[in-house]
C-alpha cells in the first residue's frame, strides 16, 4: 500500500542579494520585526529555497557525483548538493551588521545565488549546533577543519 504524502507550504521571507561589495539578507518588512536582538549573535544560519534546482529532474536525483569526489556516486542526504527530493539547504554564515528597521543583514558569505528565496533565519547558538568530534567519512577526510576567513566559492553543480 502506497502511502499518501502529506504538503507543506513555505513562503519566502526575504531574498538574498549580492552586490558588488557585500552578501545581503534582504528580510521582507512583514518579517523585521524577527530580526529583533539576532545583532547579538556571530553567526546565523540561512535556511534557504534552492529555485534554481526546483524542478522535477534536480528533485529525482538520490545519487550525484559532487565536484569534490567526482570519481564517487554519494547519496544527496551524504551531501549538501541543492539536488533533493526538497530543494532545501542551510549555511551558517556570519553577521556583518544589521539593520533591523531596513531588513538588511550583511553576511560574510552564502553558498546560494543572487535572487535565492530565504525561507527562515536561526541564530547560531554553540550548545545546539556544534557537535564534539565529528565524523566524516574517509573521502572527506582531507578536507579543512573550518571554512577559510575567505568563505567558499559558489560552483554551480550543473556545469
Amino acid at each position: 500500500m502506497q502511502q499518501q504524502r502529506e504538503t507543506y507550504s513555505l513562503k519566502p521571507i526575504g531574498r538574498i542579494s549580492r552586490r558588488d561589495d557585500a552578501i545581503v539578507l534582504e528580510i521582507d518588512i512583514l518579517f523585521r520585526p524577527a530580526l529583533k536582538d539576532l545583532s547579538g549573535f556571530s553567526h546565523v544560519m540561512v535556511f534557504w529555497w534552492a529555485d534554481a534546482f526546483d524542478n522535477d529532474e534536480d528533485r529525482a536525483k538520490l545519487h550525484i557525483k559532487p565536484p569534490y569526489a567526482p570519481d564517487r556516486s554519494i547519496g544527496v542526504f551524504a551531501t549538501r548538493s541543492p539536488f533533493r527530493p526538497n530543494p532545501i539547504a542551510m549555511t551558517t554564515c556570519p553577521i556583518v551588521s544589521l539593520d533591523e528597521e531596513e531588513g538588511l543583514v550583511i553576511i560574510g558569505d552564502i553558498d546560494a545565488f543572487d535572487g535565492t528565496p530565504i525561507i527562515d533565519l536561526k541564530a547560531y547558538l554553540p550548545i545546539c549546533d556544534r557537535v564534539r568530534d565529528p565524523r566524516v567519512p574517509e573521502w572527506l577526510a582531507d578536507w579543512p577543519e573550518w571554512v577559510p576567513e575567505s568563505g567558499t566559492p559558489l560552483v554551480d553543480p550543473t556545469s
